[in-house]
């Protein structure tokens, strides 16, 4: 995996390279401190995935955003990940309006936390859609349940949301202390009361995480 970061701090940066650049089949290709760097090193280098700080110069508000929305227009076989230093809703459904799979929206402070920080990288890279747990959090605060997930059960949408955190099947299994069978089953019925059918292109747990997300976004 060729990956490619972009991000004002120079600490920033110098950390995700060798922490990225010490696992196996993983080279950071280049590091940009502007958006305008970024796209010449992305054009240039063409990589499998670029992460991308949500601010940056020169006015330090949404310049990551629309990066991240050029790179996925201009070159859309390159995976994005976003990392934000704060819960940026409007933000992070911008990003994902721009496109359904090989997306992700972190916050800084998962950077501390290597395995979540790995593990989200490579599920970008193959096309998942990860979003960080904290702005789940913040969309489920919204005290009706939409109608787009009503057809689920209370147990359903948990596991959904956790799917769109990122969870493995026994990554949820152990957060809400059942079997991976049993999470499996559940996973079959979201399937199948959302209307996912099976097909040899889609990505049905992808189509189901976007699901949630537009009905709660």
């Amino acid at each position: 995996m060729r990956i490619v970061i972009a991000d004002d701090s120079l600490i920033v940066r110098a950390g995700l390279t060798r922490l990225l650049g010490a696992i196996d089949a993983v080279e950071v290709v280049g590091e940009a401190a502007d958006a305008g760097e970024l796209h010449r090193i992305v054009a240039h280098d063409r990589p499998d995935l670029a992460i991308v700080d949500i601010r940056m110069p020169p006015t330090f508000t949404d310049e990551g955003i629309h990066a991240a929305g050029r790179i996925r227009r201009d070159h859309p076989s390159v995976a994005v990940m976003v990392l934000s230093q704060y819960v940026e809703t409007a933000f992070a459904m911008e990003l994902l309006d721009g496109g359904r799979t090989h997306v992700g929206y972190l916050l800084k402070d998962r950077i501390m936390q290597r395995a979540t920080l790995i593990d989200a990288v490579r599920r970008v890279s193959a096309g998942d859609v990860v979003v960080d747990p904290t702005l789940v959090e913040l969309l489920l605060a919204a005290p009706a349940v939409p109608a787009a997930l009503a057809v689920l059960s209370d147990r359903e949408r948990d596991v959904l949301v956790l799917m769109a955190e990122g969870l493995t099947d026994r990554g949820i299994a152990e957060r809400l202390a059942v079997s991976p069978r049993t999470v499996g089953t559940h996973i079959q019925h979201i399937f199948d009361r959302l209307g996912i059918a099976d097909s040899a292109t889609d990505n049905r747990r992808v189509r189901a995480v976007l699901s949630y997300l537009d009905a709660v976004g």
